[in-house]
């Protein structure tokens, strides 16, 4: 389910502090202790907030079928069960160039069974940034997209409280390239995001007709 699945960035920040001990004033009287000066903290900036999005990108060139090739992220679910994901493919769609927001429509499997999750992406200001709403404010997902070509392929992050999720999408499940890969291997690395959390997903037997009783409709949340 796009952005479900999200990754992990802690920021450590170390500082020093300086003691002042007493000193002897002309006379013999004991100064006062000069008041310790603290470091101002470093604003904690989200790694989305520092993802540039495509420049000057169309959305409405992004509309039609992606089918996930890959992702990268620390999530405890695709660690442990990294091995056994399931085809997944989705769809996006935009009434028209005006709308805000795009329709997800997102097919997977599970228990040998298709489901379909709709969902919709909200437009931001910045071209190239959307928000899945969650519940709550803090529960929103980021979203970016960072690269595409909109004929082949593209890379999209979504943050979660904090947590960096990427996924390679293409429009077709035979013309992923090498250098594309490589291309997210090495965005994936400046993310934390080694080999070891990158998880290749099906490139067969995508669902297709999903009946009534298993779509899971999460418009306006879930």
């Amino acid at each position: 389910m796009a952005g479900l699945w999200h990754c992990t960035l802690a920021v450590v920040m170390l500082m020093c502090v300086c003691l002042w001990g007493s000193t002897e004033a002309v006379g013999g009287a004991k100064s006062r202790p000069r008041p310790q000066r603290r470091r101002p903290k470093k604003p904690v900036v989200d790694p989305i907030d520092v993802t540039p999005p495509v420049q000057n990108i169309d959305i409405q060139r992004m509309t039609g079928t992606w089918y996930l090739l890959n992702t990268a992220s620390k999530c405890s679910y695709l660690i442990n069960h990294g091995t056994k994901v399931e085809p997944t493919v989705m769809t996006l769609t935009q009434s028209s160039a005006a709308d805000q927001t795009l329709s997800v429509s997102t097919k997977t499997r599970h228990n040998h069974q298709c489901w379909e999750i709709l969902q919709v992406y909200n437009l931001s200001p910045t071209p190239g940034r959307l928000t899945l709403k969650g519940a709550r404010a803090e529960l929103n997902t980021e979203i970016v997209i960072g690269e595409t070509d909109y004929n082949s392929s593209a890379i999209m992050y979504y943050q979660k409280q904090g947590k960096m999720t990427m996924k390679l999408y293409g429009r077709s499940v035979d013309n992923l390239s090498e250098p594309m890969l490589t291309k997210f291997e090495q965005l994936a690395e400046k993310q934390h995001l080694g080999l070891a959390y990158l998880f290749p997903f099906p490139t067969y037997s995508h669902c297709g007709a999903v009946d009534r009783d298993h779509i899971i409709n999460c418009v306006p949340t879930c």
